[in-house]
């Protein structure tokens, strides 16, 4: 009886052991850090790790995310996978795999990088198109909040 006891409370003890010793998938993939480099902005961080940009922007106490700077140590949360949708069964008659639907929106074939010193009119003269249509373009809804570095997309460009 005795061995048997004693056999049960080894079996007990190496169980414990072996569950402290591997460590849950949530406790092993803590948060990573990540240092703002120049041009960088938060949603291209955010984009890198599968984030959304204000779920990073909440993890760091970020209430403006156009306003990170050089240097600045940001927290990049655990967040799992999603896991991905089942795709439905085609219907007969339904062409399979479906076709993509035509983007309506503008292409834009030429872009511009923002040199140090340039303004949104200056870079609008230079390329004989309105500030605010360049602006629109590019989503920006403050003429003085572009940075060198940044990329600008120009409409009406045909090469």
């Amino acid at each position: 009886m005795r061995k048997i006891l004693c056999l049960s409370v080894a079996a007990v003890l190496v169980l414990l052991l072996l569950t402290a010793a591997s460590p849950s998938p949530a406790s092993a993939a803590g948060p990573a850090y990540y240092v703002v480099r120049p041009g960088d902005t938060l949603a291209a961080i955010a984009w890198r790790y599968n984030l959304s940009t204000w779920t990073l922007a909440r993890a760091n106490g970020i209430w403006n995310p156009n306003y990170i700077y050089v240097g600045q140590v940001l927290v990049i949360p655990y967040v799992p996978a999603p896991v991905p949708p089942i795709p439905p069964y085609p219907c007969p008659g339904c062409p399979w795999p479906p076709r993509p639907y035509p983007w309506p929106g503008p292409v834009y074939r030429c872009s511009v990088r923002v040199n140090y010193g340039d303004t949104m009119i200056a870079i609008a003269a230079r390329l004989h198109v309105d500030a605010w249509t360049l602006a629109r373009a590019n989503g920006i809804y403050n003429l003085n909040w572009i940075y060198a570095g940044q990329w600008l997309r120009i409409p009406n460009c045909y090469l």
